[in-house]
């Protein structure tokens, strides 16, 4: 049995809430991602960012790029923990119709995982497969962090 700790990505670039949506959009393009966490000086998970929401919720409401990124971003996160089953975390994005999740050990973030993560593992390959089919059919959950 494959645990999230297996494939997750680690060492994971952050933004705190003291950061504008200009800077998180910045480091986006730098780091050619799609979300960026959002983390207190401890590295406890406050919320997610992500190039939707910056879009959607900052610059389509005309907020200028110096916004604080809290004002944008997603609070009401799902995650998992480093010792979850692949099977449960592909599940869950399946089910809750999300690309990334967090990984989250005693409130603190230590990586995350990603649908591009399952599909590059041999094992778990097929149920990407079949979480990106599931998320690329909208249902009532098709909220926050695509």
């Amino acid at each position: 049995m494959k645990l999230v700790r297996d494939i997750m990505t680690t060492g994971v670039e952050c933004c705190s809430t003291n950061d504008n949506i200009y800077e998180a959009a910045l480091k986006m393009k730098q780091l050619d991602v799609g979300a960026i966490p959002i983390v207190d000086e401890n590295k406890n998970l406050l919320g997610i960012v992500t190039d939707r929401d910056l879009v959607l919720r900052g610059y389509a409401n005309k907020k200028p790029g110096s916004t604080s990124v809290s004002e944008c971003m997603s609070e009401d996160l799902y995650s998992v923990t480093p010792d979850t089953d692949l099977q449960e975390a592909s599940k869950m994005m399946s089910d809750k119709q999300i690309r990334r999740l967090p990984v989250v050990e005693n409130g603190k973030l230590t990586g995350i995982i990603s649908l591009g993560d399952l599909a590059l593992d041999k094992q778990s390959d097929q149920a990407a497969g079949e979480a990106l089919e599931d998320i690329s059919v909208p249902n009532e959950n098709s909220r926050a962090m695509h």
